[in-house]
């Protein structure tokens, strides 16, 4: 990567960090206090007043900062003119928003700039906990300011995997045996970078998750030691035409073989 590179996404990392605080300082705003809630995908999810308006704030200083990049959010329509685009802002303005409704903390903005289909800086910041997650195509994964990385644990430890109770069926008994199953985590991207700062060993990621959950928490996974891949081993391809992905896997790196092998072993069981 040329120093110019360097430079201009270390801009990006800056300018949507700032950019993802304010977003939650007003999606916090309305944290608690019974927002307005609308049903979208045939009444399967929900959204609210305080994903629109976080939406708002991100799309009001990226876009005025970057009108150049193309937009994908999932709180905007869908503009086809993003394929056309080598750099493109990929955004949740609330990750976790059934938890956000619930009162629970454990909710993000998240944040992305991808470029020619993979990450270059990403940030998620959960502002009910005061944590702010970031990383940049180059140096270290950072939690409020301090770097982080992936779990050490040997494979024959505990293994803390944040996952649905029907995912391990399947699993070989030995491996299951090892496998402390976490509470349920709304946030996808917040799972995901748990995983980033050790607290989990893995989680196994459900079909039909969207660049949107993604995009940011992959590539603060990624600097912190670990990866976030198909069932096939392969890491993800961002901002293209269908932004849903099938089953994934985000792990230590030194943890993946284990985990994509028990994930065969269920496939073909």
């Amino acid at each position: 990567m040329s120093d110019i590179e360097k430079a201009r996404w270390q801009s990006d990392l800056d300018l949507i960090a700032d950019a993802a605080q304010q977003a939650g300082t007003v999606a916090l705003s309305f944290f608690r206090q019974s927002p307005e809630v609308w049903w979208k995908n045939e009444g399967r999810s929900p959204v609210s007043a305080a994903d629109f308006a976080a939406n708002e704030k991100l799309a009001s200083i990226l876009m005025s900062a970057r009108p150049d990049y193309g937009w994908l959010s999932e709180e905007t329509d869908d503009d086809p003119a993003r394929l056309d685009c080598e750099t493109v802002f990929v955004v949740d303005p609330i990750d976790g928003t059934r938890g956000f409704l619930a009162g629970m903390e454990t909710w993000c903005v998240s944040v992305a700039v991808v470029t020619n289909g993979r990450p270059v800086a990403g940030v998620l910041y959960a502002p009910a906990l005061e944590e702010l997650f970031l990383a940049g195509a180059e140096g270290p994964a950072l939690k409020n300011g301090k770097e982080i990385a992936v779990s050490n644990a040997g494979e024959h430890a505990v293994q803390r995997l944040a996952t649905g109770e029907d995912m391990l069926t399947g699993f070989e008994p030995g491996f299951r045996k090892t496998v402390e199953r976490v509470k349920h985590v709304p946030s996808l991207a917040y799972r995901l970078a748990m995983v980033a700062d050790g607290r989990l060993e893995g989680t196994l990621v459900k079909r039909d998750s969207h660049d949107w959950d993604l995009a940011a928490a992959d590539l603060i996974l990624s600097q912190a030691g670990g990866a976030l891949v198909d069932l096939s081993g392969d890491l993800l391809v961002y901002n293209k035409a269908s932004v849903s992905h099938g089953e994934l896997c985000g792990a230590a790196v030194a943890h993946m073989p284990t985990f994509l092998h028990q994930l065969s072993h269920r496939r073909d069981s």
